[in-house]
């Protein structure tokens, strides 16, 4: 299928909820809609689907809620299949498919009740928010949008219309319930507990002003308890990120060093082959070349000796205890404090490292500490090679300058005459 039709699908929909008169849209908004597209699109991401399924759910996810537009809450989802249908048909598309996009859309309808694999990507994406920490604002939204509404009979019982909502709601596809259970059930200890606090306000009606008093203290002190686990997972990302850029430093530098190291050792081999295979013949003739071409062949062995060391892996002992994974000292994030060890060890200390946070953020201080170390050996020897390598070169050249220049060559016999000439 081609952009243009998805351009088209988003542009449409927008128009419409842009249009004056829908300020009573609190929840069911622009906003909504686009956020439902796009947990559509990551939960459909993780499964196989065809481009025409795809297209499939992207419309459904955008036209599901319009129907808010123009009809009451119980009837919302026909008259968004309504709207649907009048759009794709103009556009050209058949009926099987627009009936597929339809039925996606009235799967929206609670109780929920999927019949395919994109129905049930569109019912999760639909209520997404119940595993997220969104949920308290966005319940918030609807009961204020019933309210501008006044659908006064789903406000009735609202505490425990919200439990009830929780409890019977599940999600379908295993994406979503791996990664938003958890959180859903966080959501339904929050809607007892108030369901709980809403039952004692009315149970005591003659301290009634007091209980409020302790109800909004309680929800500002959520809202702050909110916004603090926001500002954790925030300085979380921001030590992950730290990290992760360290390590990555560390290694590039490293990369970097073993560069440096391989261009002395080929650059310095190439001499050495030179010096043994070409200049060692000429010394028996040009005796003067001896000491240069010796100054020349240590300097250059030397050079190559220190960026070998610098290069040269160490490796330890490679096993590890239980103790030493209970008292946190060992560095399971290093290879050679494990690769001896068995793969049913490796496993158990990994599990046991990744559920103490201080333990994991631990090993990774220290192995980018060991990473540090390393590198400053490497970067010493380095120095030192590149230096031996200078003052070889400078000497050698040096060396060879003034061995010309003091050599004094025999003079050559002239022959005159063939009775001169030596026999």
């Amino acid at each position: 299928m081609s952009d243009n039709i998805y351009t088209q699908i988003s542009n449409f929909v927008t128009g419409l909820f842009k249009e004056p008169g829908h300020e009573y849209l609190i929840f069911h908004d622009l906003s909504h809609t686009q956020q439902v597209v796009e947990h559509s699109q990551e939960i459909a991401a993780h499964y196989a689907l065809t481009p025409d399924e795809m297209l499939t759910l992207y419309a459904a996810a955008w036209f599901h809620d319009v129907g808010h537009l123009y009809a009451d809450i119980e009837v919302h989802e026909e008259k968004s299949v309504e709207i649907m249908r009048s759009f794709m048909q103009q556009c050209g598309y058949e009926d099987n498919f627009i009936d597929g996009v339809a039925k996606c859309i009235m799967a929206t309808r609670m109780p929920h009740d999927p019949h395919s694999m994109l129905e049930e990507i569109m019912c999760d994406a639909d209520t997404y928010h119940f595993g997220t920490n969104d949920f308290k604002s966005t319940n918030k939204a609807i009961h204020k949008e019933y309210e501008l509404r006044n659908n006064h009979s789903l406000l009735e019982h609202w505490e425990q219309n919200t439990l009830n909502l929780l409890q019977s709601h599940r999600f379908f596809t295993s994406y979503c319930q791996t990664l938003l259970t958890k959180g859903k059930l966080k959501n339904i200890q929050r809607a007892k507990k108030k369901l709980h606090d809403s039952e004692e306000d009315d149970a005591q009606e003659h301290d009634h002003g007091k209980k409020d008093k302790h109800k909004k203290k309680h929800d500002e002190h959520e809202d702050e308890q909110q916004e603090l686990s926001g500002k954790n997972k925030l300085i979380t990302r921001g030590i992950q990120t730290m990290l992760r850029l360290t390590s990555e430093n560390h290694l590039e530098l490293s990369n970097m060093a073993d560069g440096k190291a391989n261009i002395l050792i080929s650059v310095n081999s190439i001499i050495i082959s030179v010096i043994l295979s070409v200049l060692l013949r000429k010394l028996e003739s040009e005796q003067y070349l001896t000491i240069p071409t010796i100054i020349f062949l240590l300097f250059s062995v030397i050079t190559v000796v220190i960026a070998i060391l610098a290069t040269r892996p160490k490796i330890t002992e490679g096993r590890f205890s239980r103790q030493d994974i209970i008292d946190k000292k060992t560095n399971l994030l290093f290879f050679g404090n494990f690769h001896k060890s068995s793969l049913e060890e490796y496993q158990w200390g990994m599990k046991e490292m990744m559920m103490d946070k201080d333990y994991l953020y631990g090993s990774l201080v220290k192995d980018i500490h060991h990473l540090g170390v390393v590198l400053g050996r490497k970067y010493k020897l380095i120095r030192m090679a590149y230096n031996v390598f200078m003052i070889g070169i400078i000497i050698s050249v040096l060396a060879f300058g003034i061995a010309v220049a003091m050599h004094n060559p025999q003079e050559t016999t002239i022959i005159t005459s063939p009775t001169t000439a030596p026999l």
